[in-house]
């Protein structure tokens, strides 16, 4: 999809399938927490785009009008109770909903 179709509203995750190897892109809801971008996934780990970035962490995503490369990670609510409660917090104020697998995309750092 051409940068200029995206909605400003959604962010554009490409993962690669962990069968195929192909890219994938869906267009998801998030929220922007401590220089991350955070996720929701309502079907955890039976979502393909959660298996895929299991698989092969490395990511590319399309948000706020910029392109990034990163790593994808599931965050673990009882391990990280006060990042997931932050997130959580987030994502009820912005849509109203927060159940689920919480994924966190953290963008490589800016080449010098």
């Amino acid at each position: 999809m051409a940068f200029e179709t995206y909605k400003p509203e959604f962010l554009y995750l490409t993962t690669t399938g962990w069968k195929t190897g192909q890219s994938h892109e869906i267009e998801i809801w998030y929220v922007p927490y401590g220089g991350c971008y955070y996720l929701v996934a309502e079907m955890g780990d039976r979502a393909h785009w959660v298996r895929n970035l299991r698989h092969t962490p490395r990511v590319a995503f399309y948000v706020e009008g910029r392109a990034y490369h990163g790593v994808g990670r599931a965050v673990d609510r009882a391990a990280e109770p006060e990042l997931a409660a932050a997130v959580a917090a987030l994502m009820d104020a912005k849509y109203g909903w927060s159940d689920g697998l919480i994924v966190e995309l953290r963008p490589d750092a800016p080449s010098v």
